[in-house]
């Protein structure tokens, strides 16, 4: 059997995904995972991170978003034990890692990640699916996940650390 140097990766791997813009698979712009809400929000250079609605526990599940967007949902970054463990993205501004939109059809999205993501049925949109990458296998493992509407049309994509990522309701 064949030794596999220390920093390859082993045969049949996938290649690591690219950062695009501010997205990254181990954080967003300045926000790594991991980071407390405290230090994300001084870190963070854009519009103040503001919560979707009141956080009376900051151990429990929240969302912090910048200010100014037309819906939280535009870009929100998920905390839980006050650690920032996930984003999620309905913009089609915002270029997920790897190229990825929302409004992509599920051929172009496949053809950017090639056999990198796995597609199963979406839990809630019939016909619908979701992409999955595998883990990125970084410090904090992290996963992309693209959700596509019965047309095969992306309406939002999400990278963060497992189980989070997973979370088809967000913090619910």
């Amino acid at each position: 059997m064949e030794a596999i140097e220390p920093g390859t990766e082993p045969p049949g791997a996938a290649a690591a995904i690219p950062p695009s813009g501010d997205s990254r698979m181990d954080g967003y712009a300045a926000l790594d995972f991991g980071m407390s809400a405290e230090e994300a929000r001084a870190d963070w250079s854009g519009n103040p991170l503001e919560p979707a609605g009141p956080v009376e526990d900051p151990e429990a599940c929240h969302h912090l978003s910048p200010a100014g967007q037309s819906t939280p949902a535009q870009l929100a970054f998920m905390f839980e034990n006050d650690l920032f463990v996930r984003y999620s993205v309905e913009s089609t501004e915002i270029t997920a890692p790897g190229g990825g939109r929302v409004g992509m059809n599920q051929a172009a999205v496949e053809g950017l990640y090639g056999k990198r993501l796995k597609a199963m049925p979406h839990k809630y949109v019939e016909g619908g699916k979701v992409l999955v990458s595998p883990e990125d296998g970084g410090a904090l493992p992290s996963q992309l996940i693209f959700e596509l509407d019965a047309a095969g049309r992306v309406t939002s994509w999400r990278v963060g650390l497992a189980p989070q990522v997973g979370y088809v309701e967000g913090c619910s």
